[in-house]
């Protein structure tokens, strides 16, 4: 079996996913410039980010040029490589990992417990929004789907903590995936953390490339 951290991103999926990124944030949409995606982010704690399909001299000259906390670099790359002779206000960030879908998620629709449903509401753009709400109202799991090109873009994925163990998780990726279908496309993409991508995998994800973001914090 290959070693994880040599898997390289494809350049044309991660540009793709910069797109449905953008479009769940519902910001401005990326531009590629000295090697990445720059995407103006605009939020109190992310100013912007710029997204590298693979690692290259690119990070270290941008690296060296920012010095302002709150804008992250993200790239497509172990984080041992990215780390090499990065300036020391830099850090490094908790892993991710950028995973594609390629055909149907494993395993059939799966139910809601009692007492939860599902409430859908268009964001504009080809951008849904898809909760699932307890018997109270409140939102128990939350998630956004985009649809900028042949991929479909998963994001923002969240289940609460108060409301974990029960399936919902896997019940809101389902149908998100039903979303998909309705639109045509049946490939996709999100990034994940440790704890996402061990549930994505067992939907039948696969491991695209390590996903390593760096930034200044703020008392640097």
């Amino acid at each position: 079996m290959a070693n994880e951290d040599d898997l390289k991103a494809d350049p044309a999926t991660v540009g793709i996913w910069a797109k449905g990124w953008a479009l769940t944030r519902q910001v401005a949409a990326p531009v590629f410039e000295h090697g990445a995606y720059r995407i103006e982010v605009g939020l109190p704690d992310q100013k912007r980010r710029h997204l590298f399909p693979a690692y290259s001299g690119h990070v270290l000259e941008h690296a060296e040029a920012i010095r302002e906390p709150f804008v992250f670099l993200k790239v497509c790359a172990p984080a041992q490589t990215v780390g090499l002779n990065l300036p020391r206000r830099w850090h490094i960030g908790p892993p991710g990992y950028m995973m594609l879908l390629s055909g149907e998620m494993v395993g059939q629709d799966a139910s809601l417990p009692d007492g939860y449903s599902f409430s859908r509401e268009e964001l504009g753009a080809g951008v849904t929004l898809l909760n699932i709400l307890d018997g109270g109202g409140e939102i128990a799991a939350t998630g956004r789907i985009a649809f900028p090109g042949e991929l479909a873009v998963y994001d923002r994925i969240r289940t609460h903590e108060n409301h974990r163990r029960r399936g919902l998780g896997r019940a809101l990726m389902k149908q998100l995936e039903r979303l998909s279908h309705e639109n045509g496309i049946r490939h996709a993409a999100l990034v994940a953390t440790p704890d996402g991508r061990a549930l994505y995998q067992t939907l039948g994800w696969q491991l695209h490339s390590p996903y390593t973001t760096v930034l200044i914090p703020p008392e640097a």
